[in-house]
């Protein structure tokens, strides 16, 4: 059901210097800002060859990302984010087994404006999964 890992995504409270940091200091290809007001989120991509980390600042006190921040305020891991062929399946395949799927269960548009939904962390390890349709 997954395919290749897409993006590990890490919660900044700065992103103007994290970006700095990537691009400057590590000399990596940082996309430009995107503002993704129905996630709470601004993002950039760097590009790492074989994959993306994906920086995530909150957009105000009320997303998610501000909440995370508040419990690691110098930022970190957030969460993975794997393909998948057909995010419906895989969605209705994961409910069957007993994993838990954030929100109303119905995938959202993401960063890529492809549909993603994500996983409960408690189902995982303690990781929370996100899954994008390829």
């Amino acid at each position: 059901m997954l395919d290749r890992l897409n993006h590990v995504a890490i919660a900044v409270p700065d992103l103007d210097a994290a970006t700095a940091t990537y691009r400057d200091t590590l000399g990596a290809a940082v996309s430009a800002p995107q503002v993704l007001p129905e996630h709470g989120v601004t993002v950039v991509f760097v590009d790492v060859g074989n994959t993306k980390i994906e920086l995530l600042e909150p957009l105000g006190q009320d997303s998610p990302i501000a909440a995370f921040l508040g419990k690691n305020p110098s930022g970190g891991m957030h969460h993975v984010c794997y393909e998948v062929d057909d995010i419906l399946v895989a969605r209705d395949r994961l409910k069957a087994a007993g994993a838990r799927v954030l929100g109303d269960g119905e995938p959202k548009i993401g960063a890529h404006g492809k549909p993603v939904l994500f996983l409960h962390p408690k189902d995982f390890s303690g990781t929370l999964v996100e899954l994008e349709q390829r």
